[in-house]
């Protein structure tokens, strides 16, 4: 496989789109940031995934890890890529300079994200747990946490991990069962088991710092009682040297359907020492930090899938001739015509595109207003901006993921047979997308927490005023009828499921997915408008616009059954009785 990363794209999206540079001067944090720096960012970052990332992808697939006696080997290539990703800083990227991170804006992260995603998922998830323990830390830790951490952390000398999950316990996590002892010089012995540990054991760094949930001997029940811990699998010592080997080990590694060359542990915590992060019986809400940047990271995960699988599958189709126009040979000199001229692959080509360019606007929107929450000088623009991100980071993930493994899909069907073959790679990319659906919570759970804690929670009036400041945009006029009949749609949707789930408590779990995919058109089509108002008039902007002629012409479209869909009765789920199942 090949990948080139978009970074036309991702300069047309930052400075003409967001007008980037404008948002940062208003912000002190990001007022030294020009825009040249920005685009040598993107342009080495691109460089580091098309050219060192790239080549380990299917690498990795075929070899995969291998446990033995506890310790995790990765794939050979694996390591000098990762050494190399590291040394460049990009894991501190956003981090806080003053623990050695970059401090560049969370916009442009979305973007160096995509471009490692897309070129080699297994080996960037070791990067991007990294990243979400370091925000957890600097978030919740002490200062002394957060310097023996976070500058290993984030110069990649040490990675980290996230350790939530328990045999009995998925979803549920108020039934779990690993203790956490206190000891008397302030640490504490964790004991349980946790599974689908990613990156919780493997060869690639020196030091793996775990944050691992676990309950105090007088915890409440259920989910208030959750602290959280810094488990690290070596000791680290008062001058930030290791100590001796912490007491938790690998049991095993999964062999999964794809991600191959992540691994994935089964780890025991036998009486391991840990450290309290944060408040005792708050572990949920600090973990939470990590968990909401990595629910948006997978998100981008699905958005590098559904570009890569673009990539692939549009480069095969130029290329393969099979077969005539309909309107009659365009190819007069070869035997057949390339894949291009028939209107069901163009169908299925245009979608990815419009999916995967409309998905990357959307990234940057989300990383904006976390921009904006987080460093703002002004107060009421941090509030709404969180808000915003809260109400938008289930969409991010879901719909985004949703939509790159779609497009994955579409992609190995424009392959055809060699869509099934290994050695195109079209079916690994299909096998590594799919778990972006599940881990991170589903995307059942991202569509629950959406219409359950960030809509009917406050009768929808963030997402109306979400609409409104949308309404204010300026778009492309042939867009404005569609557009306003897209966000009445939305309105009245929500209107009625607020109205309804009232009298039906099966109502908010019968529609969320529904309305999760409406809301993520209407955003959609909201920026492609956007889009296509200020694409330049070169070839360009010239595929920008018709990009956004398809998506409202053949995607937007959608949201007419959604809607449909939601307005019917839950009886149509809920008469079928558990024996009939």
């Amino acid at each position: 496989m090949e990948y080139q990363a978009p970074e036309r794209d991702a300069y047309f999206l930052l400075f003409d789109l967001f007008r980037a540079g404008e948002i940062w001067s208003a912000i002190p944090a990001f007022a030294d940031f020009s825009e040249d720096l920005i685009r040598a960012v993107l342009a080495e970052g691109g460089r580091l995934a098309s050219e060192v990332i790239t080549p380990t992808n299917q690498l990795g697939d075929q070899q995969g890890c291998v446990w033995q006696d506890g310790l995790v080997t990765t794939p050979p290539e694996f390591k000098p890529a990762f050494n190399e990703l590291t040394a460049g800083g990009w894991l501190g990227l956003a981090g806080n300079p003053d623990f050695g991170g970059q401090g560049m804006p969370k916009m442009l992260a979305c973007l160096v994200e995509e471009m490692l995603w897309a070129a080699n998922t297994s080996l960037y998830l070791y990067g991007t747990l990294t990243v979400g323990a370091s925000l957890c830390i600097d978030a919740h830790g002490t200062q002394a946490q957060k310097s023996t951490y976070l500058p290993r952390l984030y110069s990649g000398q040490w990675t980290g991990a996230m350790a939530l999950t328990e045999a009995h316990a998925g979803t549920d996590l108020g039934i779990m069962r690993t203790k956490a002892e206190p000891q008397a010089d302030d640490s504490y012995r964790i004991t349980g088991t946790k599974i689908f540990i990613t990156g919780g054991e493997h060869d690639l760094t020196e030091n793996i710092v775990h944050l691992v949930l676990a309950k105090l001997p007088d915890a409440p029940a259920g989910t208030k009682g959750i602290s959280l811990f810094i488990v690290p699998k070596y000791l680290v010592r008062e001058d930030g040297s290791l100590g001796e080997r912490n007491g938790f080990a690998s049991g095993s590694i999964e062999h999964k359907m794809g991600i191959r060359g992540s691994a994935t542990s089964v780890i025991n915590y036998d009486g391991a020492t840990g450290y309290l992060l944060g408040e005792p019986n708050q572990g949920l809400a600090a973990m939470f930090t990590m968990m909401n940047y990595e629910r948006l990271s997978v998100g981008i995960q699905g958005l590098g899938a559904g570009e890569l699988a673009y990539q692939q599958a549009a480069a095969y189709a130029r290329d393969r001739l099979q077969g005539r126009s309909p309107t009659g040979p365009q190819n007069a000199a070869g035997v057949a015509d390339s894949l291009l001229v028939h209107p069901d692959v163009r169908r299925m080509l245009m979608t990815q595109r419009a999916f995967a360019e409309g998905g990357r606007a959307f990234a940057l929107y989300v990383g904006l207003q976390l921009d904006v929450a987080k460093y703002s000088p002004d107060d009421g623009e941090r509030r709404k901006a969180q808000a915003l991100s809260e109400l938008l980071t289930p969409v991010a993930k879901a719909f985004l993921s949703d939509r790159g493994f779609e497009g994955a899909v579409m992609a190995q069907q424009v392959f055809g047979g060699h869509g099934y073959i290994q050695e195109w790679g079209a079916e690994q990319i299909v096998r590594d997308t799919r778990i972006a659906q599940i881990y991170e919570g589903t995307n059942g759970v991202q569509a629950l927490d959406l219409i359950g804690r960030k809509v009917l929670s406050n009768g929808g009036s963030t997402l109306r005023q979400f609409v409104d400041d949308m309404a204010q945009s300026e778009v492309l006029e042939e867009f404005q009828a569609d557009l306003n009949e897209a966000y009445d749609r939305l309105v009245r949707t929500t209107a009625s499921v607020t109205e309804r789930a009232r009298q039906d408590p099966n109502l908010p779990g019968a529609v969320s997915t529904d309305y999760l995919d409406l809301l993520g058109l209407t955003v959609y089509a909201w920026l492609w408008a956007r889009m296509a108002a200020c694409a330049p008039n070169d070839d360009f902007g010239q595929s920008k616009k018709l990009t956004a002629r398809f998506f409202f012409a053949r995607l937007l479209p959608r949201t007419l059954a959604l809607e449909k869909s939601i307005a019917a009765d839950t009886s149509a789920l809920m008469d079928f009785v558990g024996d009939q199942f």
